[in-house]
């Protein structure tokens, strides 16, 4: 069946990315903080972002539990999804000048191909794994890893996109700024919330441009290969399964028979 080998291609490439990624975490000397740290947030502002977290990861579960109750081929492809933002963001690129990390979000695909709901409820998944088994993100700060992996980038994907198609631009193009804003998005609200959180006394806006700053050199060109990878998943399922895009809502039978 042709879903069988594309899951096998989809599963091949996260493989690939989590060797490489494995090699980064056993072979280098270095180590950085991934999403936001363990104990970086006040205890205030960790709550607040769960309180805003969780409303959105609950309408996920609804919505899964919704579709796959009458699809059963849903699931499975939701396993997919999950397995491909997990790879995607567990690539940690090191900023020297925070003493963190950037890494891609990965949110933008799965917001285009199955909408933004369901795509925080996997972001949300691939960030509790990456907070348990390897240390990257925290418990504690799980809720705001969410708000900005998880919500602001799938909606800023989804939005993008939604509104390229409205003006007639081509599939890959809206992808690819698709990806490519999504990402850019995650990281400034990543650095808002850590203004927000560890500002003290302090005024907000001095810290968060300085923050801000600090992500650009590694951000920005993260952020266009995120977008170029969008793309190419989003061209590979039209020109392999065009059928599937039309199934989830992305183009209409009409646009699957054309060149778009």
């Amino acid at each position: 069946m042709r879903i069988t080998r594309l899951a096998k291609r989809v599963k091949s490439v996260a493989f690939f990315f989590l060797l490489l990624t494995g090699y980064y975490l056993l072979f280098t000397d270095a180590a950085y903080a991934m999403h936001i740290s363990e104990g970086i947030l006040p205890l205030n502002w960790a709550v607040l972002w769960f309180a805003v977290a969780i409303p959105f990861v609950a309408y996920g579960i609804k919505r899964l539990k919704e579709i796959s109750g009458t699809d059963l081929s849903y699931k499975p492809l939701i396993g997919l999804m999950a397995a491909v933002v997990f790879v995607i963001s567990l690539m940690p690129i090191p900023v020297p000048t925070a003493g963190t990390c950037s890494h891609p979000g990965g949110t933008a695909i799965p917001a285009i191909l199955v909408g933004p709901s369901i795509s925080v409820l996997v972001a949300a998944v691939a960030l509790l794994l990456q907070a348990l088994f390897f240390a990257h993100g925290g418990l504690s700060t799980l809720g705001a890893d969410i708000v900005s992996m998880g919500i602001v980038g799938a909606f800023t994907g989804i939005g993008v996109f939604r509104l390229l198609r409205r003006f007639n631009a081509g599939l890959s193009v809206s992808a690819f700024f698709a990806g490519l804003l999504s990402d850019w998005a995650i990281y400034i609200a990543t650095s808002a919330e850590l203004a927000a959180g560890i500002k003290g006394d302090a005024p907000f806006l001095p810290l968060f441009p300085k923050i801000l700053a600090a992500f650009i050199p590694t951000q920005l060109p993260i952020g266009i290969v995120e977008g170029a990878m969008t793309a190419g998943m989003v061209s590979l399922l039209f020109k392999r399964r065009a059928d599937l895009l039309v199934k989830l809502g992305v183009i209409t039978p009409e646009q699957a028979r054309g060149a778009i």
